[in-house]
């Protein structure tokens, strides 16, 4: 895929959409998680770092909160012109997705394009995890996603106690970025609206299968207060 392959109308172009709206409640941090400093960057940089250098990527729109008044000054490299910023996000995940894809369309984005949907908080992301991605879905009919088989066993509870052992055969865990045409994933939303856990399962619901795509345990969303420790350890360790 070259530049010339991207004119618009011919080629389908690919497009990164990540979602910072949110205030990361469950993290504990006293800011939106995303701004919580990890090796000497904003956890956001790191993410945003890694997409920008992933060339089969048209541009990076950035959702933020109307109100976000932080990004500039914690993410002042990301900049040109691959680096988009909006300020359309609304009061959950879904939401802000849905109008980053409204904001793609008004960019100039085609139904035909992909896009791929990144939490900002998996800020240990590789260039080419989302490379091994777009290979993989580049002529698939419905897309995939990142994701990750299940090791451990799984127990589902009651009131705190085991109710029952879940057979882990064939079970994985949702990761990002999630490859979707812009055509399809857009309805999806709008179908289940605030339902949705991740742009898969609304496109599952339409009645497709995406693909699955294998990725490594260290693309972990920075969630709960221990996961700041082990995420900046893991990217010291890269330098």
């Amino acid at each position: 895929m070259t530049s010339s392959s991207y004119a618009m109308g011919l080629q389908p172009r690919c497009f990164a959409l990540v979602p910072a709206a949110g205030v990361g409640a469950r993290s504990g941090a006293s800011m939106p998680k995303q701004y919580v400093s990890l090796a000497g960057k904003a956890m956001m940089a790191h993410t945003l770092a890694a997409l920008a250098q992933v060339p089969q990527l048209a541009a990076t729109l950035v959702v933020l909160s109307p109100q976000d008044d932080q990004f500039e000054a914690a993410v002042p490299e990301f900049q040109g012109e691959r680096a988009w910023v909006a300020r359309v996000g609304g009061e959950s995940r879904a939401a802000s997705v849905a109008q980053g894809l409204d904001e793609l369309l008004a960019r100039g984005a085609q139904a035909h394009d992909w896009v791929l949907v990144h939490d900002a908080a998996r800020c240990l992301l590789r260039p080419e995890w989302v490379q091994r991605l777009i290979e993989a879905c580049w002529e698939d009919e419905v897309g995939g996603l990142l994701a990750l088989p299940v090791a451990d066993t799984l127990k589902s509870s009651l009131c705190g106690r085991v109710q029952a052992t879940v057979d882990r055969r064939e079970k994985w865990a949702a990761q990002t970025p999630q490859m979707f045409r812009l055509g399809l994933l857009r309805p999806a939303l709008a179908q289940l609206g605030e339902a949705i856990t991740d742009e898969a399962s609304a496109v599952e619901a339409l009645g497709h299968a995406p693909l699955l795509v294998e990725s490594p345990m260290e693309n972990f969303k920075v969630t709960w207060p221990s996961d700041f420790a082990m995420a900046e350890a893991l990217l010291k360790s890269r330098v």
